[in-house]
């Protein structure tokens, strides 16, 4: 197993490091200082399983989490406070372990991870591990991190206004920008949320974005966004969309309501 350890604090990654040194069926192939850091190294290293602190400056271990690709590592949250057990799990992680880390702990951790990591290829792997796992139901990440060839973009999901789905990859149109991101809009959309929905086979938008439903003709429509961008929506979709948007209104209540 090819193992990234990600921790803001040195002393913890060295520690970690020898523990796992111990097993002769793990190498460290590296160690990330922070949340960006983890998500360039995994991109090239391309690691079996991250070991990764929850706090972090920055990103944290969940915005971490959240901007890998379906076909990314295998996780194990690393951290010393309880109260995100849950929230790990919901995340797909494979483990959490409590600091100070415990040897007995650690070792059930390993035998965990050997039969989440099987020796097939890559997508064989990543299959394997999806198929038996449960659709995500945790709380939305707060940010994303997107890496080219020239520079890492951290975006707030707040300021995405939609999603463009293209194979296996979406684009995120935010702040006038358009950044392209190796995940699938399904799952994307599993993680980002309620304050998403699909309005085309291809295509989702944030709620808050949406400032006008026009009708196109035969059920269809076009959504407009608060930028002025126009995305088609789809008859089976449109009253979905609309429901949600009356629902949100619902919920803020009328103005001056406490």
């Amino acid at each position: 197993m090819r193992a990234l350890i990600v921790d803001d604090e040195a002393p913890a990654r060295s520690k970690l490091r020898r523990m796992l040194g111990a097993y002769d069926d793990i190498e460290i192939v590296g160690e990330a200082v922070d949340g960006v850091n983890a998500l360039t190294l995994a991109e090239t290293l391309r690691p079996d399983v991250m070991f990764v602190d929850v706090q972090m400056p920055e990103l944290d271990g969940f915005d971490v989490a959240a901007s890998l690709p379906e076909t990314g590592p295998a996780l194990v949250f690393v951290t010393a406070f309880d109260q995100y057990a849950l929230r790990a799990f919901e995340t797909h992680a494979c483990d959490y372990l409590l600091k100070p880390v415990e040897p007995e702990r650690l070792e059930r951790t390993i035998q965990r991870l050997r039969g989440v990591i099987v020796t097939a290829e890559a997508t064989t792997r990543a299959a394997s591990r999806a198929a038996s796992l449960p659709a995500r139901t945790g709380i939305p990440p707060t940010r994303l991190v997107i890496a080219d060839q020239k520079q890492t973009h951290i975006v707030q999901c707040a300021d995405i206004e939609w999603l463009e789905a293209a194979d296996n990859y979406v684009t995120l149109h935010v702040a006038g920008r358009s950044l392209l991101m190796r995940r699938t809009l399904a799952s994307l959309l599993d993680d980002l949320g309620t304050g998403f929905i699909r309005v085309h086979r291809s295509a989702a938008v944030a709620l808050s974005a949406v400032q006008a439903i026009r009708p196109k003709g035969k059920g269809d429509a076009i959504v407009v966004l608060r930028s002025g961008t126009e995305v088609a929506c789809s008859r089976q979709h449109r009253e979905a969309l609309v429901e949600r948007l009356n629902g949100s209104l619902s919920d803020a209540g009328p103005p001056g309501r406490t």
